[in-house]
């Protein structure tokens, strides 16, 4: 009621309205289709992005060994120091040097970091380049700490690895970070370190900062991985990150690690003692036990996704699928096959016909437009029916 006139009423005002940064984010396209998926009856899904296994007995026994103790307290905000040291330690595979003291933080899984990292590195107003097709998360994650994401989409040609060609083309000279995944979700393309190399260069000629994103580093199944920070003048101006979902089918546990310089491995932490003080302890301690102990079933898992991938992409090629060989992560990259010119229609008539759900490219940036992203992180007999069900959708429109 107005005080003016007690008969005129007045339209209330929203007390808990949504941030404009809020509502200018659309929701996951990725969410979309899990959504739809669960209203159906025997669907396969191709489109989750975790693991099938479940994570080593030994790190699972190691969490159950720290709750009996009663260890169930805060550790430091970094994370507890022995798990620091063993992370440090395994860096050293991919020629990676840091000290677990400054250069090290752990956090509740690698989106924490990541996010930690915009928040801590990006000011307001600040471009930042973001190398498309992308996990979902890195146009958000830019927004909300204020910053402008400046698309770089890769290109199918290319097998969808950065070059500096593309990031010319983006403009992302301008840019204050740029941000990538390698091996990459969704398209699961792999970079050399000789294909790192020109990438470092650019970034160096203009003084741009890197996130690299390297949850699926143990997953390759044709050469090594590289990371970009192991090349000359690029350690000091990249931060990497890694966790133990992906690797280590630890997805629930919820843990993941930055590594970088001391200045902004600092500048994280101090965002992420306010908004998680510590990463889950009893996760904490299965880590370090996988670490110790759990390598030979991560190279069980490799051997079972690189079956499964090879199978994958030989399926898409007796159908007439076009799909360049991804060589990492659980995923590949098919284009949108004839007669369909678009993704979304293709995925939900899919869905719709055979039960099957896929996640269209464009879901994950502009770069994913006429693909989809098929995830391989499902039993083979599920693979084998799914592609059976694929194939014969895709013939019936033919």
């Amino acid at each position: 009621m107005s005080l003016d006139d007690p008969g005129a009423e007045t339209e209330a005002e929203e007390p808990l309205t949504p941030s404009r940064r809020v509502q200018e984010t659309p929701p996951s396209g990725i969410r979309r289709f899990f959504e739809l998926a669960e209203e159906m009856d025997d669907v396969i899904s191709l489109g989750v992005g975790e693991p099938d296994f479940t994570a080593p007995w030994n790190a699972r026994e190691a969490a159950i060994a720290s709750l009996e103790r009663g260890r169930t307290s805060y550790t430091a905000n970094r994370g507890m120091r022995e798990l620091r040291e063993r992370i440090a330690d395994d860096a050293e595979r991919w020629n990676l040097s840091y000290d677990p003291d400054e250069e090290v933080i752990v956090t509740a899984g690698a989106s924490e970091a990541i996010d930690a990292a915009f928040r801590a590195l990006v000011n307001p107003g600040d471009p930042v380049a973001v190398a498309e097709p992308c996990y979902v998360s890195y146009d958000p994650g830019v927004r909300f700490a204020g910053g402008e994401p400046l698309p770089v989409p890769t290109r199918a040609a290319d097998e969808f690895k950065l070059t500096p060609e593309v990031l010319r083309e983006a403009g992302a000279e301008e840019a204050e970070l740029l941000v990538y995944c390698y091996p990459n979700n969704p398209t699961g393309a792999t970079m050399s370190i000789e294909e790192l190399a020109p990438v470092a260069e650019f970034c160096r000629e203009h003084d741009i900062g890197v996130l690299s994103d390297e949850i699926y580093a143990d997953l390759t199944y044709t050469e090594d991985h590289a990371s970009i920070a192991a090349l000359p003048g690029m350690r000091d101006r990249t931060v990497v990150f890694n966790g133990f979902s992906k690797s280590y089918a630890m997805t629930g546990l919820r843990l993941g690690y930055a590594m970088g310089p001391a200045g902004a491995i600092e500048a994280m932490n101090r965002i992420h003692q306010y908004t998680m003080l510590s990463a889950p302890t009893t996760a904490q301690y299965a880590a370090i036990e996988a670490l110790d102990s759990c390598g030979d079933e991560v190279a069980e898992m490799r051997k079972q996704y690189d079956r499964r991938r090879q199978f994958v992409l030989s399926r898409f090629e007796e159908m007439g699928v076009d799909c360049f060989e991804a060589t990492g992560a659980f995923y590949v990259f098919p284009e949108v096959p004839d007669p369909w010119t678009d993704a979304s229609t293709f995925a939900e008539e899919l869905l719709e016909a055979e039960s099957v759900a896929m996640v269209p490219g464009d879901a994950f940036g502009s770069g994913g437009d006429g693909h989809l992203r098929a995830s391989y992180a499902t039993g083979l007999e599920e693979l084998k029916l799914a592609m059976s069900r694929l194939e014969r959708f895709v013939e019936g429109a033919r």
